[in-house]
């Protein structure tokens, strides 16, 4: 079967790419080209530097298969950067790596890998890909501390048909094991972080460098409307920060709400960021359709655990109510939604239910 294996130059893609080497596949190898300079120069930070792509070539030729360089930034530009700056300025919190997912690798890359006759698109996504009586089915990696599916819940059954995650089922510790035993250059390679596009600095320091607007001095406000002090920017904070505002109460102080309008930012105790629940809009998923009303878990930031809610579903938007009060339940990011280690759908968080 010819395959496309999408190849960053980490250890992850490299092993991906092996494995289905030696699972028979015709592979050809591939790295994404999303984010230059204003001169043209690559990035020097995050996923997609100069030699993250020579290390994919390296680990391309060792393994005898073919290998591209795709130039996506102009679809990357319009599709995850300039959302990502739109989305602080209206104060909310986005994640680039959805938006990636959603409008580069997994829709125009599936479809360059049609225009190269490749039957699958294979990335080194710790999720795995099941296909059952009912339909494909999207699953959590079996890595806990691994786990990327939150980063996929776009993916439909169109989609799932056509991409497969060869390292879903291990840990990270068993990925970096195979890489050493074929004696792959990236087998010992740190993972990067950071966001590929900002580089080097903070993505207030992005943000600064690509639009006036992000610097537009406004008020910071109790929530009672008490002045506390003023700020530069509600591109600075999101909601949940409690480091770096700019006041010092004697006290812990968190962002609770941003309004872009009036550039306000309102600071309150950690009790005020308790919510019952989210709402979420452009939702989509994985069956095609919604499930029925119930029990799920849900996760609303990639880097904490999933935990028990009640589904609402209503078409384009749902509701999830938390069995028990969240924080920090943060507009623009995604909130994603299980029934055990099965991946369901999600959307972005459109606001909090008090």
């Amino acid at each position: 079967m010819k395959t496309l294996v999408a190849m960053s130059g980490g250890v992850d893609s490299s092993v991906a790419a092996a494995l289905m080497v030696e699972a028979g596949h015709d592979v050809i190898g591939a790295t994404l080209k999303l984010w230059q300079g204003p001169d043209g120069e690559a990035p020097t930070a995050g996923c997609c530097t100069v030699s993250d792509a020579e290390d994919a070539r390296r680990v391309a030729a060792q393994l005898e298969i073919p290998y591209y360089v795709f130039d996506y930034t102009d679809d990357f530009r319009t599709g995850v950067v300039d959302p990502f700056i739109d989305s602080y300025l209206l104060g909310r919190t986005p994640n680039p790596c959805v938006e990636c997912n959603r409008t580069v690798k997994f829709s125009r890359l599936l479809d360059q890998a049609a225009d190269l006759g490749c039957d699958l698109l294979v990335t080194g996504h710790y999720a795995q890909v099941r296909r059952e009586a009912t339909g494909w089915k999207l699953l959590r990696g079996i890595d806990p501390h691994k786990d990327q599916s939150y980063v996929l819940y776009m993916l439909g059954q169109t989609e799932l048909a056509r991409v497969r995650f060869p390292i879903g089922d291990m840990t990270k510790a068993e990925t970096r094991s195979i890489a050493e035993q074929l004696g792959l250059r990236t087998a010992t390679k740190k993972e990067s972080q950071d966001i590929c596009f900002v580089g080097v600095g903070d993505y207030r320091s992005f943000l600064d460098s690509q639009t006036d607007e992000a610097r537009r001095s406004g008020t910071i406000v109790d929530r009672d409307g008490v002045h506390l002090g003023s700020h530069d920017g509600v591109a600075g904070f999101t909601v949940g920060q409690r480091k770096g505002l700019g006041v010092s109460l004697g006290e812990a102080r968190y962002v609770t709400s941003i309004d872009p309008t009036s550039a306000t930012v309102v600071l309150g105790k950690r009790e005020d960021l308790l919510a019952s629940g989210a709402r979420l809009s452009r939702v989509s998923w994985v069956a095609g359709a919604p499930p029925p009303p119930g029990r799920v878990e849900v996760k609303i930031r990639y880097n904490c655990s999933s935990v028990p809610a009640l589904l609402d579903p209503d078409g384009p938007t749902c509701t999830v109510l938390f069995e028990e009060p969240q924080a920090s339940v943060a507009p623009g990011q995604a909130g994603v939604i299980y029934r055990g280690e099965e991946l369901l759908g999600g959307g972005t968080i459109l606001s909090a239910v008090p």
